[in-house]
């Protein structure tokens, strides 16, 4: 899923904080991230009381809603945009801000991902994900590749912690799935990892798309009756494991019509598809659209971008 839906990280840059200070961040497309690497500070996010934060502390927050980070609850917060045009910021650099010595470092990222699929990720998380330092959790590992990075400027540094951030996120979402959410989440396939059999259903599927599967095939791969696996799987992820094949069948096909020139025909087969025609006849179900129209669009829309435009590569129905 995180291949599919093309979710990158990107570092924006480092907060060095001294005295009597805050930055008040505006919606971000995709998800925020700030890690404390030392000194301490709060945030503030709507609908949530003000958060302490220690070092070592890491926030995720996958809608990327309007926050601020502050030296103490209630403090002024400047736009962190307006802040970094005043210093000639540059994405990635460092922001110096407050009175007196900086004693306090939050590195600040986001995490975007391909809106033109219907598969998601960042927002089936919760609207604030808040791990403490855990020295046996390969988070604190990762956080600790990044401050190293973040200390000096070395060849290659913007790349490796792009990419230590993309590591960071996989690390974030498993310990997530191990923590016991006191919130609810509505049923999708990502809070179903946290159930064995649906989870174990799940890789299955994935594993080999292409396959003729039937409810028998699957609960005979798991050792468990159909009833029970299809009260399972249907309940956590909101769907029926062969609706949901079929949905993921038809986002893998997305993405091949969209980013290759591969013939129709053989991309049908790619996803389980003998039949051109019921491959057709299921795309345009899921994606209201013809795969050979869909093509079109999407490509001609990756070619010249309208900004502010509706995507074309959005539009459909879904049982997700």
């Amino acid at each position: 899923m995180l291949n599919l839906t093309h979710v990158r990280g990107t570092v924006a840059g480092t907060i060095e904080a001294g005295d009597d200070w805050g930055v008040a961040n505006d919606q971000i497309p995709g998800a925020a991230f700030h890690t404390m690497v030392r000194g301490v500070a709060w945030l503030e996010l709507d609908g949530h009381p003000p958060l302490h934060l220690m070092p070592g502390d890491l926030l995720l927050l996958p809608g990327g809603p309007h926050h601020r980070l502050v030296s103490k609850p209630g403090a002024s917060a400047e736009p962190f945009d307006r802040q970094a045009s005043r210093q000639k910021m540059t994405t990635g650099g460092r922001l110096t801000i407050g009175r007196g010595g900086a004693h306090t470092r939050i590195l600040c990222g986001s995490f975007s991902q391909d809106a033109a699929l219907n598969a998601q990720l960042l927002t089936l998380l919760p609207p604030l994900i808040h791990l403490h330092p855990d020295p046996e959790r390969p988070t604190d590992l990762v956080l600790h590749l990044l401050a190293h990075e973040i200390s000096g400027i070395r060849s290659g540094t913007a790349t490796v912690r792009d990419r230590l951030l993309d590591v960071l996120l996989v690390h974030i979402i498993r310990a997530w799935l191990m923590t016991n959410e006191a919130e609810p989440l509505p049923a999708s396939w990502l809070t179903a990892l946290r159930d064995p059999l649906v989870s174990e259903a799940l890789t299955a599927l994935h594993g080999d798309v292409a396959r003729d599967w039937t409810l028998a095939d699957l609960a005979a791969q798991l050792a468990v009756s159909r009833a029970t696996l299809a009260r399972r799987f249907s309940a956590l992820v909101g769907q029926t494991p062969l609706a949901y094949l079929t949905n993921w069948r038809m986002e893998l096909a997305a993405d091949s019509l969209r980013s290759t020139n591969e013939p129709i025909g053989p991309v049908a087969r790619s996803v389980g598809y003998t039949s051109e025609y019921a491959f057709n006849r299921a795309f345009t179900r899921v994606r209201g659209m013809p795969p050979g129209r869909f093509r079109t669009l999407a490509q001609a829309e990756l070619s010249h971008p309208e900004p502010g435009s509706a995507s074309p590569t959005t539009t459909g129905k879904s049982d997700r």
